[in-house]
């Protein structure tokens, strides 16, 4: 399923493309052997991301891998090539995208050495808002952070947005999968949902805790992409404060060995 010689990244090892997908190493053997005859979408999907494929590419190499591309009345996790440009060029601040759903779906090395790498988890451990509500922040990718004010307004803007997402996209399986597991697995979740509690994603703080420095205080933005229907969560500290010091000294220790802030996912 090797997406051959016009892919995006020349020169990109094997390793660096499992990583950039967040798939093993031997998974992705299988595949370019044909050894692994049912790739699932969110692999397929994920290495479209890897190698900045177009949306006409990315549905291409879904249709050799047996698959239908996703629909356009579904939520689409396609990131376009001008926000790989974006992420590229922020490759000093920890950031990462998610979909409308809140899907982990791409991230740069310093994401990774706050919250640890994607590769190995599943779907469901890269949606931000099961880690609210149902599995919590213990483990990659977002782990040892909390709201340095609470968690109150994050809630609540995660439960709006999905509220929005659902309106979007009424048909969407993964979606209302989501949504019926929050509502069933957590009471906080359905009460702010049946209430119809409103909020936006403003800029917040939050505290996260990495062995190597201690803990970073840092600043958390959240940018919606328009047209893409993508949020960009970027972490910045105030220039010369001891905590973009800890920043730059974990971006001088990264032993990271890819970044997947230009060719990513999830």
């Amino acid at each position: 399923m090797s997406p051959g010689p016009r892919r995006r990244a020349p020169g990109l090892r094997r390793e660096d493309l499992a990583e950039l997908a967040g798939i093993s190493v031997d998974h992705l053997v299988r595949l370019e052997q044909g050894r692994a005859e049912h790739p699932s979408a969110s692999t397929v999907a994920a290495l479209a991301r890897a190698l900045q494929l177009d949306q006409a590419e990315r549905d291409l190499l879904f249709r050799a891998a047996g698959l239908l591309p996703p629909a356009a009345s579904l939520i689409n996790d396609h990131v376009p090539p001008s926000v790989h440009r974006l992420v590229s060029r922020l490759h000093e601040l920890p950031l990462a995208v998610f979909t409308a759903h809140w899907q982990l779906v791409m991230w740069n090395r310093i994401w990774i050495a706050l919250h640890g790498a994607p590769t190995g988890t599943s779907d469901t451990q890269r949606n931000l808002a099961r880690a609210v509500f149902l599995d919590g922040f213990d483990d990659a990718p977002f782990r040892a952070v909390r709201p340095v004010a609470g968690r109150t307004q994050l809630d609540t803007a995660q439960v709006a947005d999905l509220r929005l997402a659902a309106t979007t996209y009424p048909y969407d399986p993964e979606l209302a999968r989501l949504v019926s597991d929050l509502r069933a697995g957590s009471e906080h979740f359905e009460r702010l949902w049946s209430t119809g509690a409103a909020a936006q994603h403003t800029s917040d703080t939050k505290a996260i805790d990495r062995p190597t420095v201690g803990e970073l205080v840092v600043d958390c933005a959240v940018r919606v992409i328009p047209g893409a229907d993508l949020r960009v969560v970027t972490y910045s500290a105030a220039s010369s404060s001891p905590d973009a010091g800890k920043l730059e000294l974990l971006r001088a220790t990264d032993t990271v060995p890819t970044t997947n802030a230009a060719a990513t996912n999830a």
